[in-house]
């Protein structure tokens, strides 16, 4: 029986509040949902990768119930579990980069460990940058952005956690899309 967001909500004003036991009861309430997030989130990755959902879960939970942010509600959460999905993608295609250009370190490989290509590793930072670029400009619709193409909210959901109307959201990811488009092609 899949759980239903007002128990998901209880259990993360719990963990917010300092609540030990709510952090250990609510990883098995919603491993499966965070599994789902993973799985978009490495959709563009080469067959075979190594990076398996399962570990881009374990780091984005830790990193996110490590910061202990007042989470509003189930959607809240989520939007934020694939934000931080996200940025542990981007962290993995920076190492690997720094990994090739000799930084004097020798960090583990971390693209042996994730299967990230490097047109893979340069697409992430690039359209990472672009998403910085665009935040300095328009920093809902980069919102909009993670939270439909990386999240998989549909446009219902992301008008509420942002509390603006679908027609907003809609218009919000057409730009988004449009400026990103020109924003990655080539000259």
């Amino acid at each position: 029986m899949q759980p239903d967001g007002d128990e998901i909500t209880v259990f993360l004003n719990r963990l917010t509040k300092g609540d030990s036991d709510a952090e250990q009861q609510l990883l098995p309430v919603i491993y499966q949902e965070l599994r789902q997030l993973a799985r978009v989130q490495l959709r563009h990755e080469r067959q075979g990768h190594t990076l398996q959902p399962t570990a881009l879960v374990n780091e984005a939970y830790l990193k996110l119930v490590g910061q202990r942010e007042e989470w509003s509600s189930r959607t809240h959460f989520f939007a934020l579990a694939s934000q931080m999905m996200r940025r542990v993608l981007v962290d993995y295609a920076r190492q690997r980069n720094r990994v090739k250009r000799g930084s004097g370190e020798t960090p583990e490989r971390l693209d042996d460990a994730c299967g990230m290509s490097e047109q893979r590793s340069a697409a992430i930072l690039e359209l990472d940058e672009a998403l910085e670029k665009l935040a300095k400009l328009e920093p809902r619709q980069v919102r909009v952005v993670e939270l439909r193409y990386f999240a998989g909210l549909t446009v219902d959901e992301i008008a509420g956690v942002l509390q603006v109307s679908p027609k907003t959201v809609k218009r919000d990811w057409t730009v988004a899309r449009a400026w990103l488009h020109r924003a990655l092609s080539p000259i």
